[in-house]
């Protein structure tokens, strides 16, 4: 017996709320007029602002067909390390491993652009270059390398649009970068790099970097991640001692998606090369905001742009100091990157990740939500959401993660928990729901 129409109605409703689109199209499949009821179109509309929108742009959060192209490739000496390693051939030495690691700043850089032509600082291509840095060093941080690095930078422009002294901007960020952390005993060697005027291929500027490191093989960290380890996570927002300014916890994730679902038609119009104007334009600047909006947070007023510009935070120096203290006891370090709060689930075997007690969901993400109309489950696929590095040990030494972390002025917390479990998977349970991805 059907159910009645009204009460077909409140269920469809309560599916709507919560997003659980297929089912809700199946509801109406068992009652056709239910199609022409007004929630109807109203969920059409979230079902494609939350299923479809980041693909709409052209990226992804989970790079499946990137991953489906990489599939049977070989995977280094240690498959379930956080980055590849390869035996030692630059001198042949069997108790020695290398490892060589790329990534750019992404469409952070596009970001950059529209904040330096609109108020002339310079100053936030300082902090793109640090980006496109940590994105290489933090992930080979993972598997234990945070000393005596090789980097070579890749700088590809559009020269009628981005001037020489962005390009010098970048090159100094990077020597300032190198000596920042040498005052914490990371050694980084810049090798120089390519900068390409390559107007017919890149719209305004790609910058990456490329890092070399050796590394002795009994000091790889592994990801052994096991039920029964406590996951610690540290914040990627707030101001750590070696960090110059207040952090929003940004990283270089998730840009096109803050960009085009922040910002106002305006950006579009009048900087068309800031992005792919062949999108469809109900997802090209489709928010609100202008870049010299004031945001207040931690007690500042900071322009929008800047806020969202905040500089990749590096770990180095903090995970530095754990491998000193701890390296025994790690059973896994991973860098909360493309994929966001999933990330994890690459590297479980037998296991579940359950995180229950995250931080409280930063200004800069919780804006971003609210302007994009995002589910808070894409939200934490795509976005760090408040930290961007997870210690997973024994819950008996968390405490000593948390002081370590503290100590460089980075808050960190326990933020759950590992379970036995026949299949991988991450779990998180936040004040916007429980979310589940296998």
């Amino acid at each position: 017996m059907r159910m009645p129409f009204l009460a077909t109605v409140q269920r469809f409703s309560e599916v709507v709320c919560s997003l659980k689109v297929e089912n809700a199209f199946q509801i109406v499949g068992k009652n056709p007029p239910l199609g022409r009821h007004p929630k109807f179109a109203y969920l059409c509309k979230k079902k494609d602002m939350a299923t479809s929108r980041y693909e709409q742009r052209g990226v992804s959060a989970t790079k499946d067909e990137v991953h489906a192209a990489l599939d049977g490739m070989d995977k280094g000496l240690y498959p379930n390390a956080f980055c590849k390693i390869l035996p030692d051939v630059a001198v042949g030495d069997e108790q020695y491993c290398t490892l060589m690691h790329a990534d750019t700043a992404g469409t952070k850089t596009s970001l950059a652009y529209l904040y330096w032509k609109e108020t002339g600082d310079l100053s936030v291509w300082r902090g793109i270059a640090q980006d496109a840095i940590v994105m290489n060093l933090d992930d080979m941080g993972c598997v234990g390398c945070v000393d005596q690095i090789i980097l070579s930078s890749t700088i590809g422009r559009n020269k009628r649009l981005v001037s020489g002294e962005v390009v010098r901007e970048l090159i100094q960020a990077t020597r300032a970068f190198a000596e920042e952390m040498a005052a914490h005993g990371i050694h980084i060697h810049l090798a120089g790099g390519e900068t390409a005027d390559v107007g017919d291929i890149v719209r305004t500027v790609d910058v990456g970097y490329t890092a070399f490191a050796r590394m002795r093989r009994d000091q790889v960290i592994v990801n052994d991640i096991q039920p029964g380890d406590a996951v610690v996570g540290l914040a990627s927002f707030g101001k750590a001692t070696y960090e110059s300014e207040y952090n929003s916890g940004m990283g270089s994730n998730g840009l096109t998606s803050a960009r085009h679902d922040v910002l106002n038609k305006l950006y579009g119009e009048k900087y068309p090369e800031s992005y792919d104007t062949a999108m469809p334009g109900a997802v090209a600047y489709s928010g609100s905001k202008s870049l010299t909006d004031v945001i207040s947070v931690g007690g500042l007023d900071l322009p929008l742009g800047k806020f969202l510009l905040s500089p990749t935070r590096t770990y180095l120096p903090v995970i530095s100091e754990l491998l000193n203290q701890l390296r025994p006891e790690l059973h896994g370090i991973i860098h909360c990157t493309g994929g966001g709060q999933t990330k994890v689930s690459k590297y479980l075997h037998g296991a579940r990740v359950i995180k229950e007690s995250l931080f409280e969901t930063p200004e800069l993400f919780a804006l971003i939500q609210k302007e994009s109309g995002t589910g808070w489950r894409e939200m934490y696929q795509v976005f760090n959401m408040g930290h961007r590095l997870e210690v997973y040990l024994p819950p008996a030494r968390a405490a000593e993660v948390i002081g370590i972390a503290g100590s460089f002025g980075i808050e960190a917390q326990i933020i759950g928990y590992v379970e036995d479990a026949e299949s991988a998977g991450v779990e998180l349970r936040t004040p916007h729901g429980t979310f589940t991805y296998e």
